[in-house]
């Protein structure tokens, strides 16, 4: 190994460095962002509601970070598509060497329509069934985060709303590009509860719809009739609700927002009544109901939830699903440690 190809690497290596740390110190924006003061509180279950992955409450201290006011939108992931040129999951087709590894043994492959680009997309259905979740929702090719309900459908005059039909490694490829990253369950359920202690929702312990909407959600019967009360059938524009206690947006409704942990349902009751500081979740997955699919933790409910069927928007509430899954009712914010 000659001198000349030893300095070009010492070059490069200080070159990367000083990118690094550019990137970090420079270049990071907090603009539509607010400061979270850091803190101890009390996560998980808190409310004659809460679901057996909730338990048991334990004490949490988490450090000072910074977090979106709003979910990230349209006109900014548009920014870094343009930037970047990146394809989201939704958009790309199927690999079925790549996911038969993760679904039960002997599953046969599905038919190549299947596998084409697509997400999921709801649509409201008269059914007593509440169990089965394929009853609403319809996985329709070249749907996505410019085409939300397919072809024919766009974006135009919507850059104020959430993008949707993001998955978990579309997210985290914007969190790259912006050098920001995605909140951690922990911090997430922090900022979502804003200082209060023992309330079942991020306003407090009022009911969503009771004097005045607090968040976007389903008004009416799910999934058979929504009377559009709050004005909004579908996502709102960001901001479009009250924000809590620390001046942020959505938290609760509008669309379900993407954590960086694994989902878990037994990770409560792994880590006990003990104090933990900034935990970052469990190293592995496991859901009862699809073991054979490893998920993330999405937080906050969305314009779909009804005190009937999910109530997503209480502070405690979790729901999780596969890093590579897309759908209509599903995007992200992001944060910045201090």
């Amino acid at each position: 190994m000659n001198l000349k190809f030893l300095t070009h690497i010492f070059f490069l290596f200080v070159f990367l460095i000083s990118c690094d740390r550019n990137l970090k110190t420079n270049q990071v924006s907090k603009d539509g962002m607010v400061f979270i003061q850091g803190g101890i509180f009390s996560m998980g279950a808190g409310d004659d509601e809460s679901r057996e992955d909730e338990f048991p409450s334990h004490l949490v201290e988490v450090s000072s970070f910074w977090m979106d006011i709003s979910e990230v939108t349209n006109k900014q992931f548009r920014e870094f598509i343009d930037e970047t040129g990146y394809v989201t999951t939704a958009e790309r087709k199927i690999n079925w060497d790549e996911i038969k590894e993760f679904v039960p043994p002997g599953t046969p492959k599905p038919h190549d329509s299947l596998l084409e680009p697509s997400s999921l997309v709801f649509q409201e259905i008269k059914t007593d069934n509440l169990q089965n979740y394929s009853n609403w929702w319809s996985l329709i090719r070249n749907a996505n985060w410019k085409q939300p309900f397919g072809p024919g459908s766009d974006i135009i005059n919507k850059d104020d709303y959430p993008v949707v039909h993001v998955s978990w490694e579309d997210a985290v490829a914007y969190c790259s590009w912006s050098g920001k990253r995605l909140p951690t369950e922990a911090e997430f359920e922090y900022a979502i509860r804003s200082g209060k202690k023992n309330t079942k929702y991020s306003w407090g312990n009022e009911g969503i719809e009771e004097n005045q909407f607090k968040a976007n959600s389903w008004n009416g019967i799910f999934p058979s009739l929504n009377t559009n009360k709050d004005k909004f059938y579908y996502s709102a524009p960001v901001g479009s609700f009250s924000p809590n206690d620390y001046g942020i947006h959505d938290l609760a409704g509008n669309v379900w927002e993407w954590c960086s942990d694994w989902y878990h349902s037994n990770y409560y009751s792994m880590i006990g009544e003990k104090k933990i500081k900034d935990p970052e979740g469990p190293e592995t997955s496991y859901d009862p109901a699809e073991p054979f699919s490893e998920k993330k933790v999405i937080r906050g409910g969305s314009f779909l939830c009804n005190d009937s069927y999910c109530s997503g928007y209480r502070n405690s509430a979790r729901m999780k699903t596969t890093p590579d899954s897309s759908s209509l009712h599903t995007g992200f914010r992001t944060v910045v440690s201090d």
